[in-house]
């Protein structure tokens, strides 16, 4: 199965999309999220995507709202493009969703289908289909405050791989696989720009250090 083309613009963003709510998820324009679809009710929110345009709506469900059938969801997500897409014997599927623009959900739907769908705007955001820049004068305070978090929760990275990347992609890259909490990556997905999303993980990190230092311990 193919997901079909690129998207490049506001045109080619559909207003109705398929939502996955999926807690402490985050994808961000130009950022790649791994997503193994097992569920019924997702399986054919992918089979649906599919025969469409190819997308779908991540968001996030409302603190303390997780479960049931339909929790209460934030106002914000990110629509992402199906790609790399692979459909198991039994029925599942292996896919990555590209990144390509934050949306405000307008209204949701009623539908027959067992998935969630919603009227969106990508109005608000729409300098992310011109690609994200910035964060260029906040990487070495980013970098600094990355090294201190990720050696209290004792995680391993590529400090080559990171020097080596794109300042907006770094940013975005780092705030979607971080092990923040869920209204963090709220917060982070809801930032208006590049450099205030760096800012505010800075601020994250630090706190989250500063609190392990405290407690005199690593993070947990």
């Amino acid at each position: 199965m193919s997901a079909g083309g690129q998207t490049s613009g506001l045109d080619d963003l559909p207003r109705i999309l398929p939502l996955f709510p999926l807690e402490g998820a985050l994808l961000l324009p130009r950022g790649r999220l791994p997503l193994h679809i097992f569920e019924p009710r997702y399986r054919a929110m992918t089979q649906s995507a599919v025969a469409a345009a190819g997308m779908i709506g991540m968001i996030q469900p409302r603190a303390g709202d997780a479960s049931g059938a339909a929790p209460a969801l934030y106002g914000v997500g990110c629509a992402g493009k199906i790609s790399d897409l692979t459909e198991t014997p039994d029925g599942r599927y292996y896919f990555t969703l590209d990144g390509l623009c934050r949306f405000e959900i307008e209204e949701e739907l009623e539908s027959s289908e067992p998935f969630r769908t919603a009227r969106v705007s990508y109005k608000r955001y729409l300098g992310d289909l011109s690609g994200e820049t910035g964060g260029e004068p906040i990487r070495d305070a980013l970098v600094q405050a990355l090294r201190a978090y990720l050696d209290l929760r004792a995680i391993p990275a590529d400090w080559q791989a990171i020097e080596r990347m794109e300042p907006a992609l770094l940013v975005n890259t780092l705030a979607m696989i971080c092990p923040f909490a869920p209204n963090e990556k709220q917060a982070l997905l809801e930032a208006p720009e590049v450099r205030a999303r760096a800012e505010l993980m800075v601020t994250l990190m630090e706190m989250a250090v500063l609190a392990a230092n405290r407690q005199g311990g690593a993070i947990q």
